[in-house]
């Protein structure tokens, strides 16, 4: 029995991965080719998810034969260049895929967190220096997206507003990782009161 359009729809966006969608949705923000989706996710959604140049153009590839998105060559001198444009389709997807009420668990992979937890096997000092490292990154990383805060604010300006939202979600996670940090340097590692002299 031949497959509705609806099912043959449904088929076609089952096979589509979350870096699939990654890719459909920088490009309905208006980033063309998959050299520029890398740099945007760089600066943009790598702090939270991120994908690499392999995954990027096969998705190209799966999201262009599904009419998700059309392609055309845009040479720029000598070097090949395809720029890619999101569909009515491609659009439609989308949307799906962000309207659809699936399991949406939190992975949090953090070596440092990791080393922090196991911390108590090493001597005070040391698990002192580890915890100024961990605090450390994060002062580092509040650091970059302040600089892209800018940007982001730019991109809200356009009408993309949730960006913004997301690089505030990041800031908050990383002051919250400091101030716990600090707290936690205050709380056991403080210098002891010297006894008042008789």
């Amino acid at each position: 029995m031949p497959l509705t359009p609806r099912k043959r729809k449904a088929a076609r966006d089952e096979r589509l991965a979350t870096p699939d969608y990654v890719v459909l949705g920088m490009i309905g923000l208006g980033i063309r080719s998959g050299y520029d989706i890398k740099e945007t996710v760089e600066s943009s959604i790598r702090f939270f998810w991120t994908i690499s140049r392999a995954q990027i153009y096969p998705s190209l590839k799966r999201l262009e034969a599904a009419k998700l998105v059309a392609g055309r060559s845009e040479p720029q001198g000598k070097r090949p260049r395809r720029d890619f444009e999101i569909t009515a389709a491609g659009e439609a997807a989308l949307r799906q895929w962000l309207s659809n009420e699936e399991a949406m668990p939190f992975e949090l992979r953090d070596v440092g967190m990791l080393k922090l937890f196991f911390a108590d096997s090493m001597d005070r000092s040391d698990a002192r220096a580890l915890l100024a490292a961990v605090a450390r990154r994060s002062e580092e990383r509040l650091y970059e997206l302040g600089a892209v805060e800018e940007t982001a604010r730019a991109v809200a300006a356009e009408g993309n507003e949730f960006p913004l939202l997301t690089l505030h979600m990041g800031i908050a996670f990383h002051r919250a990782m400091l101030e716990s940090c600090h707290e936690f340097d205050r709380l056991h590692y403080a210098p002891a009161v010297a006894a008042p002299r008789s």
